[in-house]
């Protein structure tokens, strides 16, 4: 009896001591699970350029390809460091060049992160709709109530705005009213549409109950749902954008009446008349010939391609239509064309994994806004950036390899990288513009300029020594290892918009109308174009950089026909 108990004593402490042992184990387990999640682990290391692999500039040839940059001698065969040997070279130096190891640094903190680590949950309101109406005294406009929306038929037709992270109802009051807008309404928390109509019935309060991403409490409109403000008492005090584009000289239509689909006549018409009828109207082109005011679209009768001599217009104001003749003189109003804002996911996944690759500062977000807008479709990216996806790039928080997108923003080079997309947009753009374009990224964000202080410093220089080799390699490895490519050069994009444009589109197997294209073509410049006073006659590259900088360009060109595919613009260079 005695020799049993003895057994089941011991068997109990192996057991407790293998309990114990588990559950420390467990423990253990879910706090590294835990961390994982909850922090943001960054690799080193280069991408891109592989260890190995180097620029080989070849000597200047007199007659072939690109002419001989001024400034530069002839150099014999040389080896020019690529992006993995510049940064060897950075980490030997202690004073040297770091600005590619931040650079790759920086990639990888803009991988995808977890959806849900960017949305927070909305807790459920379910006296939503009273809210709204109890918080309106606290903004300035009239409330009107809830009023239904749909992605193909706008309730509000004037401009839009998003901000996915801090919508108020005062910001888009204050957006709408400084545009002259009646109306201001709220949807999803954080999207802001304008416009001059109502519908006649509204929906009921309850059901706009999406709370402000930028206010709590307050109330922005719902799922296709409105929250609508009347904001036209709020003008005298918004600082006013009326500004009135003249768009040139024109010559009119064969039938004005079935081009435009609104129209005044009025004896004394000024500029200022006609388009503010327009923008009552929601139009964006106020047209004028003489004493007739038309309103409407850019259209295939109506393209604005072609202008006239602007002394063909002169004295048309105030002049019979008759006596006005074949000209007109148009305008662009404050209202913005919305033909083409309407953007949604792929409704099935897309067979062809299509990449926008380009050296940063080449123009991607630009040709992404155009993409989108020509398409329909939202566009994706290999990293996150708040900036954007706060303005309407919905994309950038979808993951990059959904297949959801019409196509992804890269910025990557190197074999695997680009072997893992089925064809590729290749954005290049001049070296020269898209070094100080990215510099003044880095410093400024997407919409300022650096400083003088900046272009003084230590860090222009060495900013040049490591990303001028990353422009050429990145073009090189696409053009080695990419499977199907169609190469757009952004300068060409700039001068000839629609017709590469097109190219764009069909190489992404879309069909869009020619309306659908004039009206990006309207809304060409989008949310990103830099602001404020470009420094005149400012040169910041030393004869040194541009020695470096067209011999990489020269490479460029010279790989770029072996490929069959078009040389680099003759502007890059000499410089």
């Amino acid at each position: 009896m005695a020799k049993a108990f003895f057994r089941l004593q011991k068997f109990l402490r192996r057991t407790q001591f293998l309990l114990f042992f588990l559950t420390a184990a467990y423990l253990m387990a879910g706090s590294l699970l835990l961390l994982q999640r909850t922090r943001l682990v960054v690799q080193q290391g280069p991408r891109g350029t592989s260890a190995g692999q180097a620029l080989l500039v070849p000597e200047a040839v007199p007659g072939a390809g690109l002419a001989e940059p001024r400034g530069a001698q002839s150099p014999s065969p040389r080896l020019l460091a690529g992006t993995a040997a510049l940064r060897e070279l950075a980490s030997s130096q202690r004073h040297g060049p770091h600005w590619l190891t931040a650079r790759n640094s920086e990639l990888r903190q803009l991988r995808r992160r977890w959806f849900h680590r960017f949305i927070s949950d909305q807790e459920p309101m379910q006296t939503a709709g009273l809210k709204a109406m109890k918080r309106t005294a606290e903004h300035k406009g009239t409330y009107m109530g809830c009023f239904s929306d749909d992605s193909r038929e706008r309730t509000l037709k004037g401009a839009v705005f998003y901000d996915l992270r801090k919508m108020t109802v005062s910001h888009c009051q204050e957006a709408c009213a400084e545009r002259a807008y009646t109306y201001a309404g709220l949807a999803y928390g954080a999207e802001c549409y304008c416009g001059n109509k109502l519908p006649v019935t509204a929906s009921r309060p309850e059901e706009c109950n999406s709370e402000c991403k930028g206010e709590k409490g307050s109330i922005c409109g719902g799922v296709n749902r409105l929250s609508v403000y009347r904001v036209e008492e709020l003008w005298a005090a918004a600082p006013r954008r009326r500004n009135v584009i003249y768009r040139g000289c024109f010559r009119a239509p064969e039938n004005l009446t079935d081009t435009f689909p609104a129209s005044l006549i009025q004896p004394n018409l000024t500029v200022e008349m006609c388009s503010e009828f327009c923008s009552k109207k929601e139009f964006p082109l106020a047209v004028i010939r003489g004493r007739e005011c038309y309103c409407g679209y850019p259209t295939g009768r109506f393209s604005l391609h072609g202008g006239a001599d602007r002394q063909l217009c002169s004295g048309m104001l105030n002049v019979s239509s008759a006596a006005g003749g074949k000209y007109c003189l148009v305008y662009q109003t404050p209202v913005q064309d919305t033909r083409c804002t309407d953007r949604k996911f792929l409704t099935t996944k897309s067979k062809v994994f299509v990449a926008l690759s380009s050296f940063p500062g080449a123009g991607n977000t630009w040709a992404r806004h155009l993409i989108e807008h020509a398409t329909g479709y939202y566009t994706g990216s290999y990293y996150f950036d708040g900036a954007l996806y706060n303005k309407g790039f919905k994309g950038e928080k979808d993951h990059w390899r959904s297949r959801r997108t019409i196509c992804v923003k890269t910025h990557e080079s190197g074999k695997t990288e680009i072997e893992m997309f089925d064809s590729a947009i290749l954005l290049i753009r001049n070296p020269y513009k898209s070094l100080m374009a990215e510099f003044n990224r880095k410093f400024a964000g997407h919409l300022g300029y650096a400083t003088d202080r900046n272009w003084k410093s230590k860090e222009w220089p060495d900013f040049v020594n490591s990303y001028a080799s990353w422009w050429a390699s990145h073009v090189l490895d696409w053009l080695k290892y990419g499977k199907r490519l169609l190469v757009i050069h952004y300068e060409d994009l700039k001068q000839s918009l629609i017709p590469k444009l097109k190219e764009m589109v069909e190489f992404l197997n879309m069909t869009v109308t020619e309306d659908r294209l004039l009206c990006v073509e309207n809304n060409r410049d989008g949310n990103f174009k830099r602001s404020g006073a470009k420094q005149k006659n400012f040169e910041p590259f030393t004869q040194e950089m541009k020695d470096l900088i067209n011999r990489y360009i020269l490479t460029v060109d010279e790989a770029l026909k072996g490929r069959n595919f078009t040389g680099l613009p003759r502007e890059y260079v000499p410089r």
